[in-house]
């Protein structure tokens, strides 16, 4: 296993009371970031967050924050973005996955737990996961539509289903 692109370890001990931590991922950091996300760029890359020792485990609440630049899903072209992504996370031991067949049913409380393993989890890597997730999927330049159709790219509304319904509309019954 390779090693996580920017990583902060903390152990359950350190978690005690309660302490809040603030880390900026360095160029280096946000250049491994980038690459694995498939972004053009991750200029800035923050995490603040509240760790606390939780009944069997760590309890973690904070965000993120980052400006990236994104490729257009339709164009290539940059995209830049600023988020600012809030999360809270429980690492908890003894979380019993169940096995490969069985049907396990979870609520949205649950999608927030995860297994804490060596007494310690990482919060880089989390608030990693956290950016990919807050990532727009299809991000869109929003000079998107002018390239496209200055290069006769038709947009959905010329060619949807209701594109023909429109053109049906004018004709004569037959």
């Amino acid at each position: 296993m390779t090693a996580p692109e920017f990583s902060h370890i903390v152990t359950v001990a350190e978690a005690g009371q309660g302490r809040d931590v603030a880390i900026e991922a360095d160029a280096g950091a946000r250049a491994r970031i980038a690459q694995r996300l498939g972004l053009i760029e991750v200029s800035r890359f923050t995490v603040k967050a509240e760790v606390r020792a939780a009944a069997g485990g760590i309890a973690v609440k904070g965000a993120i924050g980052a400006d990236v630049v994104q490729r257009c899903a339709a164009t290539d072209l940059p995209v830049p973005t600023t988020l600012n992504e809030g999360f809270d996370l429980k690492y908890l031991r003894d979380i019993d996955a169940g096995s490969a067949e069985e049907e396990i049913e979870i609520s949205d409380s649950d999608c927030d737990i995860l297994p804490l393993e060596n007494e310690r989890i990482d919060l880089g890597e989390a608030a990693v996961q956290t950016l990919s997730l807050a990532l727009d999927p299809f991000p869109r330049h929003p000079d998107a539509d002018r390239i496209l159709a200055e290069k006769g790219v038709l947009s959905e509304e010329q060619v949807g289903p209701f594109a023909a319904l429109a053109k049906l509309r004018g004709k004569p019954e037959a």
